[in-house]
């Protein structure tokens, strides 16, 4: 632990004398706010000066907005490796939706690239707060160059994260609140537990807890009992044809990714990959659809067409192509080397299949073999295990329908102020404004109070900013459906 604390140390002190940035030379602006810093008066500067003077930190463009926000596209200089930060540095993408110093700040981990229009989660439209947004380290172009991947887990994307915050935090001094989505989600409850001390509370939307990799029962549970009866007799049915039709509609397929330019050499065939595609588009249908929807699942009369563009729409055609798994490898490897990857039952198709289940649908087949991964089981035990005993101020928020919901973090007796709230017949863009109105109240007035407000007060000065930016829009959909 000692020589732990003493890498962190060295990190901490190192980081700052890595450089100083901003998108402009050193004009006589950025020469006084660097000064101003210096002497104490930098809470009188422009904030984008004030954000250029942070050692470290570069601004690359600044976006207009509408609603009286500042927004801000960066770049700040971390450590490859936070444990042994001689090995050198790359540049994180970051962004920052200023609203007011006096305001809270919402750090909003992706988990995935970072998205470039500025746009507010919902911890951040409830708070009226400023909000930071951080690409995941490995995600392009947030990648050293050479990649050594084995610097691209959550211990180092904590650190990472938690070198934002702590350098912010000399601007935006009240509290913090930190938020994500799916993967971001998860991040957010990592970024926790190595620094539990940074923020002073977290909601994490549809987090999934692959505690134990080898236990992949409550996924199968979950498609045995999502929905209707109908739905699911009626989805398997669709995902059946799509394999009897195999002859006609692969090599559509195939084609189709050949007049894009897409090629198939991680999966190895365009065939392997029209087959894991068929496996993921039950799981995609209830991640994003709703029971509504399931009256349109194509029944067995469907034509070729209306069949083939149901598949299009709940796994994407083109979604196991090359270009688009090099999108997310940082993922797939993530979840081959700590996060764990769901697995379900499938002997409803087991004569229709080429491949073998188990080998085709895990991160391994999603990553370049030149890429080696090794999988650690207690990564993910560690971070359940410290939900369960000390986890404090943490608010869950999943969707009943979604499937990434199967595998949940659950609240133990050492947890304090935390919560776990389910959205009924949500997806996994559950919220909390989906919630049944006397917990969405609830979790409301708990977030209020994390951020320095007490129940049933306004954070807003004086009148209610109109809404703009969907909660990760971009995010959301950055993820794909298989893990």
């Amino acid at each position: 632990m000692r020589n732990l604390l003493r890498g962190l140390l060295t990190a901490a002190l190192l980081i700052p004398a890595l450089g100083l940035g901003s998108v402009l030379p050193a004009t006589a602006q950025t020469r006084t706010a660097v000064t101003a810093v210096a002497t104490g008066t930098a809470a009188t500067a422009d904030i984008r000066d004030r954000l250029a003077a942070i050692p470290g930190m570069t601004i690359t463009e600044e976006k207009p907005t509408t609603t009286g926000h500042r927004y801000f596209l960066l770049t700040y200089t971390q450590p490859i490796d936070h444990f042994r930060p001689w090995l050198g540095t790359f540049q994180q993408r970051l962004s920052v939706l200023h609203r007011g110093e006096d305001r809270p700040t919402v750090f909003y981990t992706n988990g995935y690239t970072l998205g470039t229009n500025p746009s507010r989660t919902e911890p951040t439209r409830l708070l009226d707060g400023n909000q930071v947004s951080i690409e995941y380290r490995f995600f392009t172009p947030s990648r050293p160059e050479p990649a050594d991947w084995t610097k691209a887990g959550i211990r180092q994307g904590a650190a990472d994260a938690h070198a934002v915050i702590t350098t912010l935090k000399r601007i935006y001094a009240q509290k913090w609140i930190s938020t994500g989505a799916s993967k971001g989600g998860m991040s957010s409850v990592y970024h926790r537990r190595f620094y539990p001390n940074d923020v002073d509370g977290t909601v994490a939307y549809v987090a999934p807890d692959e505690v134990n990799d080898r236990d992949d029962s409550a996924y199968t549970a979950f498609f045995e009992r999502v929905g209707t009866s109908e739905c699911r007799a009626a989805l398997r049915t669709a995902q059946r044809e799509l394999l009897v039709r195999r002859g006609t509609l692969e090599p559509r397929y195939a084609a189709d990714n050949a007049a894009r330019g897409n090629t198939f050499e991680v999966m190895a065939s365009a065939d392997r990959g029209y087959e894991a595609g068929v496996l993921d588009v039950v799981w995609g249908f209830w991640q994003y659809a709703t029971e509504a929807d399931c009256a349109t699942v194509p029944a067995a009369s469907a034509t070729d067409d209306q069949l083939y563009a149901w598949f299009d729409t709940h796994s994407g055609i083109a979604a196991n192509s090359d270009g688009s798994l090099a999108r997310y490898t940082p993922y797939y490897y993530q979840a081959g080397t700590e996060l764990g990857a769901p697995s379900f039952d499938v002997s409803y198709l087991k004569d229709l299949l080429h491949y073998d289940f188990k080998e085709l649908y895990s991160p391994r087949s999603y990553v370049p073999r030149s890429i080696p991964m090794r999988f650690d089981p207690r990564a993910m035990r560690d971070i359940d295990h410290w939900v369960r005993h000390s986890a404090e101020r943490i608010l869950f928020v999943y969707g009943e329908n979604d499937p990434w919901g199967a595998e949940r973090f659950a609240l133990g007796r050492g947890s304090r102020d935390s919560y776990v709230y389910t959205v009924p017949g949500g997806n996994h863009g559950a919220k909390i404004d989906s919630l049944r109105a006397d917990e969405s109240a609830a979790a409301t007035a708990r977030l209020l109070q994390w951020a320095g407000a007490s129940s049933g007060t306004s954070l807003t000065r004086g009148h209610q900013v109109p809404p703009f930016g969907e909660l990760d829009a971009e995010g959301l959909r950055l993820e794909h459906q298989r893990f």
